[in-house]
């Protein structure tokens, strides 16, 4: 398994202005959309191109688009969604699929309520979006759907995690065949009592649809 933490003034500068309490959730969904494009950038570093022959208006040459089979991208419900567009805007040829976890909040296990994926992911490349990486427990239980189902390799991009949710997912993954990355804005202190990650930004999927 491989993390990389983003580590750009943009980066910064934006999840600065969406930790803050007084962010609106409009403007959360902005800036959750801009960061996830950031992010997107890097975590599709690895993305398999082929060569294809195209014709410039000045000659014939030789490019690299996407290979077959195209990249599948996975928002966990709900607040997974609110990164969606970022994701879709560097890559709008990909394919979408979905998977709704919730997560108890007294034993903190997640469990599934809907899958819309693909019927056959085999040999794909998956990039799942999830805002928080706090226990860990919905994030390893969307990966193994995913691998259990063959996807080549999965890319978890995320906003925020929590050193208890990292440690988790490299205990999951790090003696794995497949390949596993994960891809975050940053890495924060701690979690507290509640499974939130202390400094955080609160609750990802009520800021952004303003249920607070």
């Amino acid at each position: 398994m491989h993390t990389l933490v983003i580590d750009h003034p943009l980066v910064a500068h934006k999840m600065s202005r969406l930790r803050r309490e007084q962010t609106s959730s409009a403007t959360f969904r902005l800036l959750t959309e801009e960061l996830v494009t950031l992010l997107a950038y890097e975590a599709t570093r690895g993305l398999e191109v082929g060569e294809v022959a195209i014709t410039t208006p000045v000659s014939p040459t030789t490019g690299r688009e996407m290979s077959e089979p195209l990249p599948l991208v996975v928002p966990i419900l709900r607040a997974g969604l609110g990164m969606l567009n970022g994701m879709v805007r560097l890559m709008p040829t990909a394919e979408v699929g979905f998977l709704g976890l919730v997560r108890d909040e007294e034993s903190l296990i997640a469990s599934i309520y809907a899958d819309r994926l693909p019927a056959d992911i085999d040999n794909r490349q998956v990039f799942v979006l999830d805002p928080m990486l706090a226990t860990g427990g919905t994030l390893i239980a969307a990966i193994d759907i995913l691998l259990d189902r063959g996807a080549k390799d999965v890319t978890a991009i995320c906003l925020l995690a929590a050193p208890e949710g990292l440690a988790r997912l490299e205990k999951a993954y790090g003696d794995r065949a497949e390949n596993v990355t994960l891809v975050i804005a940053g890495l924060d202190e701690r979690l507290n009592e509640k499974g939130y990650i202390v400094p955080g930004l609160g609750d990802a999927g009520d800021r952004l649809y303003g249920t607070v």
